[in-house]
């Protein structure tokens, strides 16, 4: 357990300080955003209580916003995100004992079903951000590409990111 929240803790602050000090100051070709604290929220176990999930996830969601002057756009999405992630996660992986206590990754879940996984929840955030950011619907066509070019990227830079820690492994 100690180990465990060791583990957490670094994760939380290695993501913080990768988003806000790198990603936040990259935006390709201005539709494409890496957002890469959320891999925090998506490879925390899935036995952790919903109490402590909405809890982390609403703090990194509002360290980001403190450090983005994005006031609540990041909170909201990371706490609307980490309420979905138990269906998304259920959608594709069955609900059986081996599961409950499973960390999602590509090593423990596979690449097909960890890809669909993580392209779902990349996908649910963006368009929650961008969405909660603009908040206007007139402007659809840029939040369609604004979410869609950032999920691209957000979800190559995850995927490598996770090969990178499967490899360390």
């Amino acid at each position: 357990m100690h180990r465990e929240v060791i583990r957490l803790s670094a994760l939380f602050i290695l993501m913080l300080l990768v988003q806000v000090l790198i990603c936040n100051h990259i935006a390709l070709f201005n539709v494409a955003v890496p957002i890469v604290f959320i891999y925090f929220i998506i490879r925390l176990p899935m036995n952790i209580g919903n109490g402590l999930l909405f809890t982390l996830s609403f703090l990194m969601g509002l360290c980001v916003d403190i450090c983005s002057d994005t006031p609540g756009v990041n909170a909201l999405a990371c706490t609307l995100l980490s309420a979905l992630r138990k269906p998304v996660f259920f959608a594709y992986v069955p609900r059986d004992d081996k599961t409950k206590n499973i960390i999602p990754s590509m090593s423990t879940l596979g690449v097909a079903t960890y890809c669909k996984y993580l392209i779902s929840m990349v996908g649910i955030y963006c368009l929650l951000a961008f969405t909660i950011e603009y908040f206007n619907f007139a402007d659809v066509k840029d939040i369609v590409i604004l979410s869609a070019c950032s999920c691209l990227l957000t979800f190559l830079i995850l995927l490598a990111i996770d090969c990178l820690i499967i490899n360390r492994e």
